[in-house]
This record gives C-alpha cells, structure tokens and sequence, in this order.
C-alpha cells in the first residue's frame, strides 16, 4: 500500500512539472498571398470547410482547444501539427512549384475520398471539421476544378 502511494506521489509530481514545459504554438501571419484561399478563388462555402477541417493542422494558423494547455497532450497535438505541416502547409501553398500544388491537390482529393482526411481521432473532438457526404462532394469538385485549371489563381 505504502508502494502505492509513493508511486501516485511521484506521478502527480511529474505531472505537474512538466506542465513548466508548453507546447510550441503554431499562430503565423493569416492571409499571405501564398495562402491557399488567399491565392486561389475559393468560394466561402469551401474556404469555411477548409479552415474547418484542413487548417488547425495544415497551416500555421492553428486554434487551439484549451486542453493542448495540459501536458503531454499539448505536445500530443503540436506532434500532429508539425507532421500535418511537413506533408502539407496551406499558409504557403502559393509558394509550392505549380507540379507540386498539382500533386497536393490530387493528394487531397484522394485522402478526403478515402476518408482519410480529416483524422478520425481530430473529428471526435472537433465535430465541426465532421464533413457531410454533400460537403465533400463539393470540397472534391472544387479541387478537381482548381487541379484542371477550371478555377484561376490570383496570384
């Protein structure tokens, strides 16, 4: 019992020591020109899914929920966030070179048509990045439009 007891101590202490140790944030400058709703003439409808279900990981303008205070699951989250980022930053997809904003696009398509995207564990707590069949029929057709060169981009 008294080993027990030592050892819910010792994990309430480092508990909450390594609260001292945050997170790193991802808040960056919003509406670059390299943005991709920025750069391209997304519809509101669209750019409302895509900030929605896309941006928190995919850009570096993430909101955060206030339990990515606690830790470790703010590192948890900022872990997510810098992967989501390396394989896909919006804030500066304008700065892609065209082939590869041709194939993010087809990679998007594919991952939302899978159901891939957004992560299953990201929808339970965020329910409304949680896209109806019709939101990710149009999500698609846009991309698809935007991948065939049917949508121009501003820039």
């Amino acid at each position: 019992m008294k080993l027990l007891k030592l050892t819910g101590l010792i994990v309430l202490i480092v508990l909450i020591a390594i609260q001292f140790f945050p997170a790193k944030v991802n808040q960056g400058i919003t509406g670059s020109p390299d943005d991709f709703i920025t750069g391209n003439q997304v519809p509101p409808n669209i750019a409302h899914m895509l900030k929605s279900a896309c941006y928190n990981c995919h850009s570096n303008q993430t909101e955060y929920p206030w339990y990515s205070k606690i830790q470790p699951v703010g590192w948890f989250i900022g872990g997510h966030i810098k992967e989501g980022k390396e394989e896909l930053n919006l804030s500066e997809f304008g700065s892609y070179p065209v082939e590869r904003q041709k194939h993010k696009i087809q990679s998007m398509i594919r991952h939302i048509e899978k159901g891939e995207m957004p992560l299953p564990s990201y929808k339970l707590m965020h329910p409304e990045a949680r896209l109806s069949e019709k939101d990710k029929t149009d999500l698609i057709s846009f991309l698809k439009q935007l991948s065939d060169g049917q949508v121009t981009n501003k820039q």
